[in-house]
């Protein structure tokens, strides 16, 4: 499906009024790279593994946590 839309009126100019989309803006799909900060969920339940955290323990304050690889 192409997106832009293209003068049709005056075949002397027949360009399209394309804009290119921000690298940034494309989807996560093409996110390749291993994220290195993990959200606070992912990190409580990362020390749980570990055991680190207990139930009951305050989820302000948790210690840096690396990934795993």
């Amino acid at each position: 499906m192409h997106r832009c839309k293209v003068r049709a009126l005056d075949p002397q100019k027949n360009r399209s009024n394309c804009m290119s989309q921000h690298r940034s803006l494309k989807g996560a799909s093409t996110i390749t790279a291993k994220r290195n900060v993990l959200k606070r969920f992912e990190r409580v339940e990362l020390l749980k593994k570990r055991g680190q955290f207990k139930d009951g323990q305050k989820v302000l304050g948790l210690p840096k946590t690396k990934p795993d690889v």
